[in-house]
């Protein structure tokens, strides 16, 4: 670390990883969407992508690149990284999306059921024996609280990980001073900026 790095603090980019290879082209029941979840969980990318330029350069000029430990976050920091090393952390993957209980003839997009899965647990704390909201909200503040120890090192951080996720990080970054200076919004591949305010 230099003496300029230590006398500043980082910033931290939240990313989201890359399109993962699983057709969303699909309408499912409720039953159905919870095995594409279980799927999309373990799945890598698709191939061909390129991450945008920026990201791109923030991930070369960083001190700090980490990922969450889904293939699809790995495999995002990977192509971003290449043959540079990066931690991988529990801690930063996604809130979990079980879907309502509805019957089985209604048949939904992967979209309109991630939808509702998330309002359903956001709202009313349907889980089904998975993390809670307030379980989530509690690992997104000690993610945040691990990402800011590495900025006020002097290092800039770049996260690869995912998009309600990273949504619930960054709230609890604004809790503790820091601002958002850039967004992307939360498509694949966006990226929102955090500075200490």
């Amino acid at each position: 670390m230099t003496a300029q790095s230590a006398s500043r603090t980082g910033t931290i980019v939240l990313a989201r990883h890359g399109e993962p290879a699983l057709s969303r082209k699909v309408r499912l029941s409720a039953a159905g969407y919870r095995e594409f979840w279980a799927r999309y969980e373990v799945m890598g990318l698709l191939p061909g992508q390129t991450p945008p330029g920026l990201l791109k350069t923030y991930v070369a000029e960083c001190g700090a690149l980490v990922s969450s430990t889904r293939l699809r976050a790995i495999e995002s920091a990977q192509t971003l990284a290449g043959e540079r090393t990066f931690e991988r952390h529990e801690i930063l993957i996604e809130a979990p999306l079980p879907p309502p209980r509805l019957p089985g003839f209604i048949k939904m997009s992967p979209k309109i059921w991630g939808f509702m899965a998330r309002f359903w647990w956001w709202f009313f704390n349907h889980h089904e024996g998975q993390e809670t909201r307030a379980e989530a909200e509690a690992r997104a503040d000690r993610a945040a609280a691990m990402l800011i120890e590495l900025a006020d090192g002097g290092e800039d951080v770049v996260v690869l990980a995912h998009g309600f996720f990273n949504y619930m990080i960054g709230r609890a970054l604004k809790a503790r001073g820091w601002r958002l200076a850039r967004s992307e919004g939360y498509k694949y591949w966006s990226m929102r900026r955090f500075e200490r305010g």
